[in-house]
Protein backbone atom coordinates (compact mmCIF):
# COMPACT_ATOMS: atom_id res chain seq x y z
CA UNK A 1 0.00 0.00 0.00
CA UNK A 2 1.30 3.47 -0.91
CA UNK A 3 2.33 5.57 2.07
CA UNK A 4 0.58 8.91 2.34
CA UNK A 5 3.62 11.11 2.67
CA UNK A 6 2.97 14.84 2.41
CA UNK A 7 2.68 16.55 -0.94
CA UNK A 8 4.40 19.94 -0.95
CA UNK A 9 2.59 22.86 -2.58
CA UNK A 10 4.71 25.95 -3.25
CA UNK A 11 2.64 29.15 -3.45
CA UNK A 12 -0.48 30.16 -1.54
CA UNK A 13 -2.36 31.99 -4.28
CA UNK A 14 -5.58 30.80 -5.89
CA UNK A 15 -4.03 27.78 -7.62
CA UNK A 16 -1.92 26.68 -4.65
CA UNK A 17 -4.77 27.13 -2.19
CA UNK A 18 -7.11 25.10 -4.39
CA UNK A 19 -4.52 22.38 -4.97
CA UNK A 20 -3.91 22.03 -1.23
CA UNK A 21 -7.65 21.85 -0.56
CA UNK A 22 -8.21 19.13 -3.18
CA UNK A 23 -5.32 17.08 -1.78
CA UNK A 24 -6.71 17.30 1.74
CA UNK A 25 -10.23 16.40 0.53
CA UNK A 26 -8.68 13.25 -0.93
CA UNK A 27 -7.11 12.40 2.43
CA UNK A 28 -3.56 13.32 1.46
CA UNK A 29 -1.46 15.44 3.86
CA UNK A 30 -0.11 18.72 2.48
CA UNK A 31 2.62 21.20 3.36
CA UNK A 32 1.65 24.55 1.81
CA UNK A 33 4.57 26.95 1.46
CA UNK A 34 3.84 30.68 1.13
CA UNK A 35 6.75 33.14 1.14
CA UNK A 36 4.71 36.13 2.38
CA UNK A 37 5.28 37.84 4.80
CA UNK A 38 8.90 36.59 4.96
CA UNK A 39 9.41 37.82 1.40
CA UNK A 40 7.11 40.45 -0.11
CA UNK A 41 6.03 40.88 -3.72
CA UNK A 42 5.49 43.99 -5.82
CA UNK A 43 1.70 43.52 -5.94
CA UNK A 44 0.42 41.97 -2.70
CA UNK A 45 -0.62 44.20 0.19
CA UNK A 46 -1.57 41.64 2.89
CA UNK A 47 -0.59 38.22 4.20
CA UNK A 48 -3.75 36.19 3.55
CA UNK A 49 -3.61 33.21 1.25
CA UNK A 50 -5.50 33.64 -2.05
CA UNK A 51 -5.20 37.44 -2.00
CA UNK A 52 -6.61 39.05 -5.15
CA UNK A 53 -4.04 41.51 -6.49
CA UNK A 54 -5.84 42.78 -9.59
CA UNK A 55 -9.60 42.98 -10.19
CA UNK A 56 -12.14 41.62 -7.71
CA UNK A 57 -14.11 40.01 -10.55
CA UNK A 58 -14.18 36.33 -11.50
CA UNK A 59 -15.90 37.51 -14.70
CA UNK A 60 -19.12 36.13 -16.19
CA UNK A 61 -21.21 33.71 -14.14
CA UNK A 62 -23.37 32.74 -17.13
CA UNK A 63 -22.89 28.97 -17.37
CA UNK A 64 -24.89 28.57 -20.60
CA UNK A 65 -23.33 30.98 -23.09
CA UNK A 66 -20.02 31.98 -21.51
CA UNK A 67 -17.03 29.62 -21.20
CA UNK A 68 -15.81 31.25 -17.97
CA UNK A 69 -19.28 30.94 -16.44
CA UNK A 70 -19.26 27.29 -17.48
CA UNK A 71 -15.91 26.88 -15.74
CA UNK A 72 -17.51 28.36 -12.59
CA UNK A 73 -20.22 25.70 -12.76
CA UNK A 74 -17.69 22.90 -13.24
CA UNK A 75 -15.56 24.08 -10.32
CA UNK A 76 -18.62 24.20 -8.07
CA UNK A 77 -19.41 20.59 -9.00
CA UNK A 78 -15.81 19.68 -8.13
CA UNK A 79 -16.23 21.18 -4.62
CA UNK A 80 -13.79 24.03 -5.26
CA UNK A 81 -12.82 25.98 -2.15
CA UNK A 82 -12.14 29.10 -4.21
CA UNK A 83 -15.61 29.12 -5.78
CA UNK A 84 -17.22 28.36 -2.42
CA UNK A 85 -15.50 31.38 -0.88
CA UNK A 86 -16.33 33.54 -3.90
CA UNK A 87 -20.03 32.65 -3.72
CA UNK A 88 -20.08 33.37 0.02
CA UNK A 89 -18.54 36.83 -0.44
CA UNK A 90 -20.23 37.90 -3.64
CA UNK A 91 -20.93 41.59 -4.31
CA UNK A 92 -23.25 43.09 -6.96
CA UNK A 93 -21.73 42.97 -10.46
CA UNK A 94 -24.49 42.38 -12.98
CA UNK A 95 -24.00 39.06 -14.74
CA UNK A 96 -20.46 38.72 -13.33
CA UNK A 97 -19.19 37.04 -10.16
CA UNK A 98 -17.33 39.69 -8.17
CA UNK A 99 -16.26 39.42 -4.55
CA UNK A 100 -15.40 41.40 -1.45
CA UNK A 101 -11.68 40.78 -1.76
CA UNK A 102 -10.92 40.97 1.99
CA UNK A 103 -13.75 38.67 3.01
CA UNK A 104 -12.93 36.24 0.22
CA UNK A 105 -9.23 35.90 1.11
CA UNK A 106 -10.01 35.64 4.83
CA UNK A 107 -12.47 32.80 4.15
CA UNK A 108 -9.94 30.82 2.10
CA UNK A 109 -7.23 31.45 4.69
CA UNK A 110 -9.49 30.32 7.54
CA UNK A 111 -10.57 27.13 5.75
CA UNK A 112 -6.99 26.10 4.97
CA UNK A 113 -5.75 26.87 8.49
CA UNK A 114 -8.59 24.81 9.98
CA UNK A 115 -7.88 21.74 7.82
CA UNK A 116 -5.90 19.24 9.93
CA UNK A 117 -4.25 17.65 6.90
CA UNK A 118 -2.76 20.98 5.77
CA UNK A 119 0.36 22.47 7.35
CA UNK A 120 1.08 26.05 6.30
CA UNK A 121 4.72 27.12 6.35
CA UNK A 122 5.55 30.77 5.80
CA UNK A 123 8.88 30.48 4.05
CA UNK A 124 10.46 31.00 0.66
CA UNK A 125 11.48 27.97 -1.35
CA UNK A 126 14.61 29.51 -2.83
CA UNK A 127 15.59 27.24 -5.68
CA UNK A 128 14.54 23.72 -6.57
CA UNK A 129 12.80 21.76 -3.78
CA UNK A 130 14.92 19.32 -1.75
CA UNK A 131 15.42 15.90 -3.32
CA UNK A 132 13.34 14.15 -0.63
CA UNK A 133 10.24 16.12 -1.69
CA UNK A 134 9.05 13.47 -4.12
CA UNK A 135 5.67 15.01 -5.03
CA UNK A 136 5.60 18.80 -5.45
CA UNK A 137 3.14 21.28 -6.96
CA UNK A 138 4.70 24.59 -8.01
CA UNK A 139 1.91 27.18 -7.98
CA UNK A 140 3.96 30.33 -7.57
CA UNK A 141 2.00 32.30 -10.13
CA UNK A 142 2.97 35.52 -11.86
CA UNK A 143 5.30 36.62 -9.07
CA UNK A 144 7.52 33.57 -8.75
CA UNK A 145 10.53 34.32 -6.58
CA UNK A 146 13.65 35.00 -8.66
CA UNK A 147 15.62 32.15 -7.08
CA UNK A 148 12.98 29.54 -7.89
CA UNK A 149 12.36 30.95 -11.36
CA UNK A 150 16.04 30.82 -12.19
CA UNK A 151 16.33 27.25 -10.90
CA UNK A 152 13.43 26.02 -13.04
CA UNK A 153 14.80 27.90 -16.03
CA UNK A 154 18.15 26.16 -15.65
CA UNK A 155 16.45 22.80 -15.18
CA UNK A 156 14.32 23.07 -18.31
CA UNK A 157 16.98 24.68 -20.46
CA UNK A 158 14.28 26.89 -21.95
CA UNK A 159 13.65 30.59 -21.60
CA UNK A 160 10.72 31.83 -19.57
CA UNK A 161 8.27 34.03 -21.41
CA UNK A 162 6.89 37.08 -19.63
CA UNK A 163 4.21 39.77 -19.86
CA UNK A 164 2.89 42.56 -17.69
CA UNK A 165 -0.25 42.19 -15.62
CA UNK A 166 -2.04 45.37 -14.64
CA UNK A 167 -3.95 46.67 -11.60
CA UNK A 168 -6.95 49.01 -11.84
CA UNK A 169 -7.48 51.92 -9.40
CA UNK A 170 -10.08 51.78 -6.60
CA UNK A 171 -12.24 54.80 -5.66
CA UNK A 172 -14.13 55.58 -2.44
CA UNK A 173 -17.86 55.58 -3.25
CA UNK A 174 -18.55 58.66 -1.12
CA UNK A 175 -16.24 60.72 -3.34
CA UNK A 176 -18.25 59.99 -6.53
CA UNK A 177 -20.55 62.81 -7.73
CA UNK A 178 -23.93 61.17 -8.36
CA UNK A 179 -25.37 64.34 -9.82
CA UNK A 180 -23.41 63.25 -12.91
CA UNK A 181 -22.91 59.49 -12.41
CA UNK A 182 -25.67 56.88 -12.12
CA UNK A 183 -26.16 53.21 -11.32
CA UNK A 184 -26.97 50.85 -14.20
CA UNK A 185 -25.77 47.51 -15.56
CA UNK A 186 -25.19 47.23 -19.29
CA UNK A 187 -28.50 46.12 -20.85
CA UNK A 188 -29.86 46.07 -17.26
CA UNK A 189 -28.34 42.65 -16.56
CA UNK A 190 -28.08 41.28 -13.01
CA UNK A 191 -29.88 43.64 -10.67
CA UNK A 192 -29.89 46.23 -13.44
CA UNK A 193 -27.91 48.76 -11.41
CA UNK A 194 -24.69 47.06 -10.36
CA UNK A 195 -22.24 49.52 -11.95
CA UNK A 196 -21.58 53.22 -11.47
CA UNK A 197 -21.50 54.98 -14.86
CA UNK A 198 -19.71 58.23 -15.63
CA UNK A 199 -20.69 59.73 -19.04
CA UNK A 200 -18.41 61.67 -21.39
CA UNK A 201 -19.45 63.69 -24.41
CA UNK A 202 -17.31 63.75 -27.55
CA UNK A 203 -15.22 66.73 -26.46
CA UNK A 204 -14.61 65.31 -22.98
CA UNK A 205 -13.70 61.92 -24.40
CA UNK A 206 -11.18 63.29 -26.87
CA UNK A 207 -9.60 65.45 -24.17
CA UNK A 208 -9.36 62.39 -21.93
CA UNK A 209 -7.63 60.37 -24.66
CA UNK A 210 -5.16 63.20 -25.24
CA UNK A 211 -4.41 63.34 -21.51
CA UNK A 212 -3.79 59.59 -21.37
CA UNK A 213 -1.37 59.73 -24.26
CA UNK A 214 0.58 62.70 -22.92
CA UNK A 215 0.53 61.62 -19.25
CA UNK A 216 3.84 60.73 -17.62
CA UNK A 217 4.35 56.99 -17.29
CA UNK A 218 6.41 55.09 -14.75
CA UNK A 219 9.79 54.05 -16.09
CA UNK A 220 10.39 50.41 -16.93
CA UNK A 221 13.20 48.60 -15.18
CA UNK A 222 15.91 47.35 -17.52
CA UNK A 223 14.67 43.75 -17.28
CA UNK A 224 11.11 44.85 -18.09
CA UNK A 225 11.87 46.81 -21.25
CA UNK A 226 11.24 44.06 -23.80
CA UNK A 227 8.46 42.21 -21.95
CA UNK A 228 5.24 42.06 -24.02
CA UNK A 229 1.83 42.92 -22.61
CA UNK A 230 -0.95 40.34 -22.36
CA UNK A 231 -3.62 41.42 -24.85
CA UNK A 232 -6.45 40.67 -22.42
CA UNK A 233 -5.16 43.08 -19.77
CA UNK A 234 -3.67 46.06 -21.61
CA UNK A 235 -2.94 49.32 -19.80
CA UNK A 236 -5.53 51.98 -20.61
CA UNK A 237 -2.94 54.26 -22.22
CA UNK A 238 -1.68 51.44 -24.46
CA UNK A 239 -5.23 50.86 -25.69
CA UNK A 240 -5.65 54.60 -26.28
CA UNK A 241 -2.48 54.68 -28.39
CA UNK A 242 -4.05 52.24 -30.87
CA UNK A 243 -6.56 54.80 -32.10
CA UNK A 244 -8.88 57.45 -30.74
CA UNK A 245 -11.94 55.18 -30.99
CA UNK A 246 -10.34 52.12 -29.38
CA UNK A 247 -11.59 52.77 -25.85
CA UNK A 248 -15.12 53.51 -27.10
CA UNK A 249 -15.20 49.94 -28.38
CA UNK A 250 -13.48 48.59 -25.26
CA UNK A 251 -13.87 49.45 -21.57
CA UNK A 252 -15.51 52.83 -22.30
CA UNK A 253 -18.16 51.54 -24.71
CA UNK A 254 -21.53 53.27 -24.08
CA UNK A 255 -23.82 50.60 -25.54
CA UNK A 256 -26.61 49.24 -23.35
CA UNK A 257 -26.54 52.31 -21.07
CA UNK A 258 -28.84 55.33 -20.92
CA UNK A 259 -27.93 58.55 -19.13
CA UNK A 260 -31.03 59.30 -16.99
CA UNK A 261 -30.38 63.05 -17.21
CA UNK A 262 -30.64 63.11 -21.00
CA UNK A 263 -32.48 59.91 -21.84
CA UNK A 264 -29.79 59.19 -24.42
CA UNK A 265 -26.64 57.16 -24.75
CA UNK A 266 -23.44 59.05 -23.94
CA UNK A 267 -20.52 59.27 -26.37
CA UNK A 268 -18.41 57.17 -23.95
CA UNK A 269 -18.87 55.80 -20.43
CA UNK A 270 -16.45 54.95 -17.64
CA UNK A 271 -17.80 52.15 -15.44
CA UNK A 272 -16.94 51.40 -11.81
CA UNK A 273 -17.71 48.07 -10.14
CA UNK A 274 -18.28 47.41 -6.44
CA UNK A 275 -15.10 46.11 -4.81
CA UNK A 276 -16.14 45.22 -1.25
CA UNK A 277 -19.21 43.88 0.56
CA UNK A 278 -19.92 47.19 2.26
CA UNK A 279 -20.21 48.93 -1.10
CA UNK A 280 -17.78 51.64 -0.02
CA UNK A 281 -15.12 50.92 -2.64
CA UNK A 282 -15.47 50.77 -6.44
CA UNK A 283 -12.79 49.83 -8.97
CA UNK A 284 -12.58 51.55 -12.37
CA UNK A 285 -13.28 48.77 -14.85
CA UNK A 286 -10.52 48.21 -17.42
CA UNK A 287 -8.37 51.09 -16.15
CA UNK A 288 -5.16 49.22 -15.41
CA UNK A 289 -2.32 51.62 -16.08
CA UNK A 290 1.39 52.41 -16.07
CA UNK A 291 0.73 56.12 -15.46
CA UNK A 292 2.55 57.65 -12.50
CA UNK A 293 0.36 57.99 -9.42
CA UNK A 294 0.17 61.78 -9.56
CA UNK A 295 -0.84 61.61 -13.23
CA UNK A 296 -3.53 59.04 -12.47
CA UNK A 297 -5.16 61.37 -9.97
CA UNK A 298 -4.96 64.35 -12.31
CA UNK A 299 -6.26 62.56 -15.40
CA UNK A 300 -8.92 60.35 -13.84
CA UNK A 301 -10.37 63.37 -12.02
CA UNK A 302 -11.23 64.87 -15.42
CA UNK A 303 -13.90 62.16 -15.79
CA UNK A 304 -17.39 63.57 -15.07
CA UNK A 305 -18.44 62.35 -11.64
CA UNK A 306 -14.88 61.68 -10.51
CA UNK A 307 -13.71 65.30 -10.20
CA UNK A 308 -13.27 64.86 -6.44
CA UNK A 309 -12.45 61.17 -6.45
CA UNK A 310 -10.49 59.82 -3.50
CA UNK A 311 -8.46 56.74 -4.33
CA UNK A 312 -8.13 53.76 -2.01
CA UNK A 313 -5.60 52.29 -4.43
CA UNK A 314 -3.99 53.59 -7.59
CA UNK A 315 -3.25 51.54 -10.66
CA UNK A 316 -0.04 49.69 -11.28
CA UNK A 317 1.72 47.11 -13.41
CA UNK A 318 3.85 44.10 -12.58
CA UNK A 319 5.74 41.46 -14.49
CA UNK A 320 4.19 38.04 -14.98
CA UNK A 321 6.05 34.87 -15.94
CA UNK A 322 4.86 31.61 -17.46
CA UNK A 323 6.26 28.36 -18.83
CA UNK A 324 6.15 27.22 -22.41
CA UNK A 325 3.90 24.48 -21.08
CA UNK A 326 3.06 22.61 -24.32
CA UNK A 327 6.77 21.80 -24.59
CA UNK A 328 7.66 21.35 -20.93
CA UNK A 329 4.68 19.63 -19.23
CA UNK A 330 3.04 16.24 -19.63
CA UNK A 331 -0.71 15.59 -19.66
CA UNK A 332 -0.95 15.69 -15.85
CA UNK A 333 1.05 18.93 -15.55
CA UNK A 334 4.32 17.25 -14.54
CA UNK A 335 7.60 18.73 -15.72
CA UNK A 336 9.17 16.43 -18.30
CA UNK A 337 12.66 17.27 -17.04
CA UNK A 338 11.78 16.35 -13.43
CA UNK A 339 8.42 14.54 -13.05
CA UNK A 340 8.31 14.98 -9.27
CA UNK A 341 7.48 18.64 -10.04
CA UNK A 342 3.96 19.48 -11.16
CA UNK A 343 2.95 23.03 -12.12
CA UNK A 344 -0.34 24.82 -11.55
CA UNK A 345 -1.98 28.20 -12.04
CA UNK A 346 -0.88 31.16 -14.12
CA UNK A 347 2.68 29.93 -14.42
CA UNK A 348 1.36 27.22 -16.78
CA UNK A 349 0.09 29.83 -19.24
CA UNK A 350 -3.56 30.21 -18.31
CA UNK A 351 -4.82 33.73 -17.67
CA UNK A 352 -7.35 34.73 -15.04
CA UNK A 353 -8.43 33.90 -11.49
CA UNK A 354 -10.86 31.17 -12.50
CA UNK A 355 -8.49 29.52 -14.96
CA UNK A 356 -5.67 29.51 -12.37
CA UNK A 357 -8.02 27.95 -9.83
CA UNK A 358 -9.03 25.29 -12.36
CA UNK A 359 -5.45 24.22 -13.08
CA UNK A 360 -4.75 24.22 -9.32
CA UNK A 361 -7.75 21.95 -8.77
CA UNK A 362 -6.56 19.52 -11.44
CA UNK A 363 -2.97 19.53 -10.19
CA UNK A 364 -4.19 18.76 -6.67
CA UNK A 365 -6.36 15.88 -7.87
CA UNK A 366 -3.62 14.45 -10.08
CA UNK A 367 -1.07 14.64 -7.23
CA UNK A 368 -3.53 13.00 -4.82
CA UNK A 369 -4.15 10.10 -7.21
CA UNK A 370 -0.41 9.65 -7.68
CA UNK A 371 0.20 9.69 -3.94
CA UNK A 372 -2.30 6.88 -3.27
CA UNK A 373 -1.03 4.78 -6.17
CA UNK A 374 -3.96 5.42 -8.52
CA UNK A 375 -3.89 6.53 -12.15
CA UNK A 376 -4.81 10.21 -12.61
CA UNK A 377 -7.97 10.60 -14.69
CA UNK A 378 -7.92 13.57 -17.05
CA UNK A 379 -11.21 15.45 -17.51
CA UNK A 380 -12.80 15.08 -20.96
CA UNK A 381 -11.63 17.74 -23.46
CA UNK A 382 -15.29 18.61 -24.01
CA UNK A 383 -15.38 20.16 -20.52
CA UNK A 384 -13.99 23.58 -19.65
CA UNK A 385 -11.49 21.93 -17.29
CA UNK A 386 -10.40 19.50 -19.97
CA UNK A 387 -10.21 22.12 -22.70
CA UNK A 388 -7.91 24.31 -20.59
CA UNK A 389 -5.74 21.34 -19.63
CA UNK A 390 -5.46 20.21 -23.24
CA UNK A 391 -4.49 23.71 -24.35
CA UNK A 392 -1.56 24.11 -21.94
CA UNK A 393 -0.29 20.54 -22.21
CA UNK A 394 -0.13 20.23 -25.98
CA UNK A 395 -3.13 21.76 -27.71
CA UNK A 396 -1.43 25.11 -28.24
CA UNK A 397 1.36 25.84 -30.70
CA UNK A 398 4.53 25.91 -28.61
CA UNK A 399 6.15 28.38 -31.03
CA UNK A 400 3.46 31.01 -30.49
CA UNK A 401 2.23 30.01 -27.00
CA UNK A 402 0.69 32.90 -25.06
CA UNK A 403 -1.50 33.09 -21.92
CA UNK A 404 -5.10 32.14 -22.63
CA UNK A 405 -8.45 32.74 -20.97
CA UNK A 406 -11.08 30.00 -21.08
CA UNK A 407 -13.14 30.32 -24.27
CA UNK A 408 -15.25 28.08 -26.48
CA UNK A 409 -12.56 28.15 -29.16
CA UNK A 410 -10.59 25.69 -26.98
CA UNK A 411 -13.43 23.12 -27.00
CA UNK A 412 -13.85 20.34 -29.58
CA UNK A 413 -16.58 21.30 -32.07
CA UNK A 414 -20.06 19.84 -31.83
CA UNK A 415 -20.75 16.88 -34.11
CA UNK A 416 -22.27 17.83 -37.46
CA UNK A 417 -26.02 17.60 -37.78
CA UNK A 418 -27.01 17.10 -41.45
CA UNK A 419 -29.06 19.96 -42.79
CA UNK A 420 -28.81 22.00 -39.57
CA UNK A 421 -26.39 24.77 -38.71
CA UNK A 422 -26.16 25.69 -35.02
CA UNK A 423 -24.59 29.08 -34.39
CA UNK A 424 -24.14 31.78 -31.78
CA UNK A 425 -25.63 31.32 -28.33
CA UNK A 426 -27.48 28.15 -29.37
CA UNK A 427 -24.15 26.51 -30.17
CA UNK A 428 -22.68 27.67 -26.85
CA UNK A 429 -25.65 26.29 -24.93
CA UNK A 430 -25.22 22.90 -26.56
CA UNK A 431 -21.48 22.92 -25.81
CA UNK A 432 -22.16 23.86 -22.19
CA UNK A 433 -24.78 21.14 -21.77
CA UNK A 434 -22.37 18.59 -23.27
CA UNK A 435 -19.59 19.81 -20.95
CA UNK A 436 -21.63 19.44 -17.75
CA UNK A 437 -22.94 16.01 -18.75
CA UNK A 438 -19.41 14.82 -19.54
CA UNK A 439 -18.08 16.34 -16.32
CA UNK A 440 -20.70 14.50 -14.25
CA UNK A 441 -19.71 11.25 -15.97
CA UNK A 442 -16.02 11.98 -15.24
CA UNK A 443 -16.72 12.72 -11.59
CA UNK A 444 -18.76 9.52 -11.36
CA UNK A 445 -15.89 7.53 -12.84
CA UNK A 446 -13.45 9.04 -10.36
CA UNK A 447 -15.77 8.26 -7.46
CA UNK A 448 -16.18 4.67 -8.59
CA UNK A 449 -12.41 4.28 -8.95
CA UNK A 450 -11.87 5.66 -5.43
CA UNK A 451 -14.32 3.16 -4.00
Amino acid sequence: MTSKRSVHVIGGGLAGSEAAWQLARAGVPVVLHEMRPTRRTEAHVGDHLAELVCSNSFRSDDSETNAVGLLHAELRRCQSLILRAADAHRVPAGAALAVDREGFAAAVNEALEAETLITIERNEVAGLPPADWDNVIVATGPLTSPALAQAVQQLTGRQYLAFFDAIAPIVHRESIDFSKAWFQSRYDKGDGKDYVNCPLDKEQYEAFIAALLSGEKAEFKEWEATTPYFEGCLPIEVMASRGIETLRFGPMKPVGLTDPRTGRRAHAVVQLRQDNALGTLFNIVGFQTKLKHGEQKRIFRTIPGLENAEFARLGGLHRNTFLNSPTLLDGTLRLNADPRLRFAGQITGVEGYVESTAIGLLAGRFAAAERVGATPHMPPPTTALGALLSHVTGGADAETFQPMNCNFGLFPPLPDTPGKKVRGDDRKRLMSARALADLDAWLGTKQAAAE
